[in-house]
């Protein structure tokens, strides 16, 4: 399973020219890595953190948006892992999580609310040091969803303060998924040099 639909650029075992990974056309796992985990303990937590971060998002939000979101946010960690490491085999939700991590960011603040003061701050620090210190964990995934979630909600804030359309908001977080996504494709295609190999 993790073979067939896990997030991989290229591997870098492969023989010259065989099809295998985003940059042999499988486009898919930009999105089908974000839904598999390598183990029980890593889907529980990523789903505790789902369950508690993202009931609370899509309340505010409305479904469309969060689910907009969401998909946003998964392929911008998607992107970060392409950029910084393209050969290595990445699965889990946590890029996405850390989108939305990012988007609730831009809503408190855009709400007047301080995210120390809540609480987001250090479950986003706490996190951002995990990622940094334990081995394993992909930090392209993560440092890309969280960046991609906090442009995609403070987008999506810049239009409901101008236009209130639930519809104008979904367009721009398509738009910023589709960017992603194109972005990805691209980075992929550069595996024998990684973009950002330079911090790997």
């Amino acid at each position: 399973m993790v073979a067939d639909f896990g997030l991989i650029g290229y591997p870098a075992f492969a023989p010259p020219g065989l099809p295998f990974g985003v940059a042999g056309g499988e486009w898919w796992r930009l999105f089908t890595g974000g839904f598999l985990h390598g183990g029980l303990l890593h889907l529980g937590f990523n789903m505790l953190v789902l369950w508690l971060l993202g009931s609370q998002l899509e309340r505010a939000m409305g479904w469309p948006r969060f689910v907009t979101l969401y998909m946003a946010s998964l392929l911008a960690g998607s992107f970060g892992v392409m950029l910084l490491d393209p050969t290595a085999m990445t699965v889990g939700a946590s890029g996405a999580i850390f989108g939305l991590m990012g988007a609730a960011v831009a809503l408190q603040r855009a709400s007047g609310v301080n995210w120390w003061s809540s609480g987001l701050g250090t479950l986003l620090v706490v996190n951002l040091l995990l990622t940094f210190t334990m081995p394993g964990i992909s930090v392209g995934g993560h440092v890309g969803g969280l960046l991609g979630g906090l442009l995609t909600g403070m987008a999506m804030v810049t239009v409901d303060r101008k236009m209130r359309s639930a519809s104008a908001a979904v367009a721009v977080g398509v738009a910023m998924a589709v960017v992603f996504f194109v972005g990805s494709l691209w980075a992929a295609s550069q595996w024998q040099q990684p973009v950002l190999s330079l911090f790997n």
